[in-house]
């Protein structure tokens, strides 16, 4: 048994027709309000490597017990992180080779120099055959995020604790910051 063509083309457009709307739920558009996106986005902060020489002040070759290194962070002056940013989560990680420990001190800084939040912990030695890496996570909620608004600069402050141990080594630093916002 056969179909004529018109009236097979008739039925099968009435069953797309069919399945399209068949698997069709109501929509509600009243509810569009309080649909929100929390997309995320990871940053490099700050990354370097520094040894012995670097511990040196180069006008009188006499070793500094403390170095620092400073970056802008402009973006977080963008009307995106001021209005939308809801949580930070910093990772900071070192690796020493240096057989000294050393003290670690990160500030997030306010256009006028004012500390809007501070990271401290101590970097483990390590060895030129072993070297050691310690890290940490630093996570700012909700409730604190205006010190990350307020924040225009971050500055990296690190203080060698001597021993009797030669110092000689290299320290490797890395910092990222995993924004997440909320639209």
């Amino acid at each position: 048994m056969s179909f004529p063509k018109p009236i097979l083309k008739t039925y099968l457009f009435l069953l797309l027709i069919a399945g399209l709307t068949s698997c069709v739920k109501d929509i509600d558009l009243d509810q569009a309000e309080s649909i929100t996106l929390q997309p995320d986005l990871q940053v490099d902060l700050l990354i370097f490597d520094v040894d012995e020489v670097d511990f040196r002040d180069p006008i009188t070759n006499n070793q500094k017990t403390i170095i620092r290194d400073t970056v802008r962070l402009e973006f977080l002056d963008d009307d995106y992180i001021q209005n939308d940013l809801s949580e930070v989560e910093f990772s900071f990680k070192y690796i020493n080779s240096f057989p000294q420990s050393f003290n670690n001190s990160i500030f997030f800084l306010s256009e006028n120099n004012n500390v809007q939040h501070r990271v401290d912990f101590p970097i483990d030695p390590g060895s030129m055959s072993s070297p050691v890496t310690t890290e940490r996570i630093e996570l700012i909620e909700q409730a604190q995020i205006g010190v990350i608004r307020r924040s225009i600069k971050m500055v990296v402050e690190i203080e060698v604790l001597p021993n009797s141990e030669p110092f000689t080594g290299e320290l490797k630093f890395q910092s990222k910051g995993l924004f997440s916002f909320q639209f």
